[in-house]
């Protein structure tokens, strides 16, 4: 059984609507019980929630009547609402809860090294939320009392991203993320600083400057005292033109996964990212280093790590590679013709056969794909694992097909640095390198020397 919070009360099983709780208390009821699955919520507290403090004298009763009737919608679905001393448990059956799910998410992202993983995770997190919390069963003051905790992970899941997306270059999406939520909380100061530090990397080094005044005001006027050091910090940065906030917090290109090194994921899709495997493109000797498939294994991590293959086909390809190396070789070879017809035909639309080498590998790999509904209930296409060892290749060749037919292949740049070469995808029109944090970073230290 699935329920969700975030927003308006939804129960789900099987992905199917599930109707639960036709008064809006025993809505709310359920929620404040969902919020602590596992966990007694006693009845007094109960009352005191759904009645604001102010109970009638039927209370208790009135709500043995909701349990008994959420009881009897959801004992189905094998959802137990329990009796413990004097209060109520929804017990852990595995069932999942939005909430929780979100939670895991943004936690899961504190612990990744890769800012690109981080946005990643969080975009998933933020994008469980479809209104407040239990829109459609509690007030706002019964929101903060329920779980104001909720909120304020929200907030910091979306600060969490900014940063990430500013480690990769992304000021522009950052700045258009933090802007609704910094007129909403104005002395919110940690949030503050993440959106002076995009807008002066975004060149609106006066804006950074009049958001500041406007904080500090605020901060004066409401609550008596200044901004803090950290804030203050990043005022005197954007006054005197402080390279510092032009850079990254983590200038690297590498990260570790499962033993491998493998490249930042900056291009913004999948396919660009394959192509983003090599450094260097378009150079006549090759760069030390520029590499990063190195093996077979290098090729199933990475497309593990980018979400081509589920973690499952990973560990079974790594298997099938140790015990025919052979062929995984021939099937690395491959993957690295596909990527050089595939970033050909990305930075040049006029070729032809480069292009055409692409449509082939997509209509082999099409043979391949099986459709596969996933927990949330939504599905997608995955490549079959009787392709073998070639399943990486059928996976990458498919994400480049879908990026040639769609209108974002016109949003494709590459990184102007002659060691990099990178593509990303670049809406705004604003981006210029793949990573401010590296490539942007030389090319600015480079300036400065001359």
């Amino acid at each position: 059984m699935e329920f969700r919070l975030l927003g308006p009360f939804e129960a789900r099983h099987d992905g199917r609507p599930v109707e639960v709780g036709s008064r809006r208390q025993e809505r709310c009821l359920l929620g404040v019980l969902l919020l602590d699955v596992g966990r007694v919520v006693p009845t007094d507290r109960l009352i005191d929630l759904l009645w604001n403090g102010r109970p009638p004298v039927t209370a208790r009763g009135v709500v043995q009547t909701y349990v008994g009737r959420l009881r009897g919608s959801l004992n189905a679905y094998g959802v137990r609402i329990s009796t413990r001393g004097e209060g109520y448990v929804v017990e852990e059956d595995g069932h999942r809860v939005d909430v929780d799910e979100f939670a895991e998410l943004v936690r899961g992202a504190g612990r990744a090294a890769d800012p690109a993983e981080r946005v990643r995770s969080l975009d998933r997190a933020l994008a469980l939320w479809r209104g407040p919390l239990l829109a459609d069963a509690a007030d706002d003051e019964l929101r903060d009392r329920l779980h104001g905790t909720v909120e304020e992970l929200r907030l910091v899941a979306v600060e969490l991203r900014a940063e990430a997306q500013l480690a990769l270059g992304q000021h522009s999406r950052a700045i258009a993320e933090l802007m609704p939520l910094a007129a909403e909380h104005p002395t919110r100061e940690h949030l503050v600083a993440v959106l002076m530090t995009a807008l002066y990397r975004g060149a609106r080094r006066a804006d950074a400057l009049r958001l500041y005044r406007v904080t500090r005001d605020l901060l004066v006027a409401d609550f008596g005292v200044e901004p803090g050091p950290r804030l203050r910090e990043v005022q005197r940065r954007v006054l005197a033109g402080d390279d510092r906030l032009d850079r990254a917090g983590r200038p690297m290109h590498e990260i570790r996964v499962n033993d491998e090194s493998l490249p930042w994921s900056v291009g913004g899709h999948p396919a660009l990212d394959f192509c983003n495997t090599l450094a260097g493109w378009g150079r006549e000797s090759p760069l030390p280093g520029a590499e990063w498939l190195r093996g077979y294994r290098t090729l199933a991590v990475w497309a593990g790590h980018v979400g081509l293959v589920d973690e499952v086909s990973m560990n079974r390809l790594l298997h099938l590679a140790r015990r025919d190396p052979g062929t995984a070789e021939v099937v690395l070879d491959e993957a690295r013709t596909l990527r050089a017809a595939l970033y050909a035909s990305l930075v040049d639309p006029d070729d032809g056969p480069a292009f055409e080498a692409v449509a082939r590998a997509a209509e082999a790999a099409a043979r391949t794909l099986a459709f596969r509904r996933e927990a949330d209930g939504r599905g997608r296409w995955w490549p079959d694992l009787a392709a073998g060892l070639r399943v990486p290749v059928h996976a990458a060749a498919f994400s480049g097909a879908q990026l040639l037919a769609d209108p974002a292949r016109f949003t494709v740049r590459a990184c102007p640095d002659q060691r990099c070469g990178w593509l990303f995808l670049d809406g705004s029109g604003l981006r210029r390198w793949c990573s401010l944090g590296t490539c942007g970073g030389r090319a600015g230290v480079a300036c400065r020397s001359a």
